[in-house]
């Protein structure tokens, strides 16, 4: 466990009953992510009880926000692993970064850009990007289409008409 109680403010410390509280997990729930290193307390007294600082607080609340939006739990353990392997920097990635859970995925927004927490994808489509690409496509190809897909698409109008 990182820290003691002398390196903390003790207003700035959460006992587990009130972090189980603010957050709305149960103390279970905290007990089992501690012990299963999800979001661990910062600080432990001599006596062994866990203290959570504001840091953790939103760590806990982001797994929270996570489960409540549909994303398994092994879905989060695996995207906090691969965040701490890409992002080597980031020291807490649940209380650090800006998650978004869409389905069992989880996006990372950081620095301007979006990708995907475990494989690191990218996840941004722009636009504007795309707009150069086609005028680029239009330079090189002089903007030459394919004639045969119009002629079926004619024929089968006609078609419809007489038919």
């Amino acid at each position: 466990m990182g820290g003691s109680l002398a390196d903390q403010a003790p207003r700035s410390l959460f006992r587990a009953r009130e972090a189980s509280q603010i957050v709305g997990v149960s103390r279970r729930q905290l007990q089992y992510w501690a012990h299963t290193d999800l979001v661990r307390p910062s600080v432990q007294t001599r006596g062994g009880h866990h203290r959570y600082t504001f840091q953790d607080l939103v760590a806990l609340k982001a797994t929270r926000r996570l489960l409540d939006a549909g994303v398994s739990l092994q879905r989060i353990r695996t995207s906090i692993q691969a965040l701490r392997r890409i992002l080597p920097t980031v020291e807490h990635p649940l209380a650090e970064l800006v998650l978004v859970a869409t389905g069992d995925v989880v996006l990372v927004f950081r620095e301007g850009t979006a990708f995907e927490a475990v494989s690191g994808q990218e996840w941004v489509f722009e636009i504007a990007a795309f707009q150069r690409d086609i005028e680029r496509w239009h330079g090189e190809f002089g903007g030459l289409r394919p004639q045969r897909p119009a002629r079926r698409l004619r024929a089968r109008e006609e078609a419809a008409r007489s038919g």
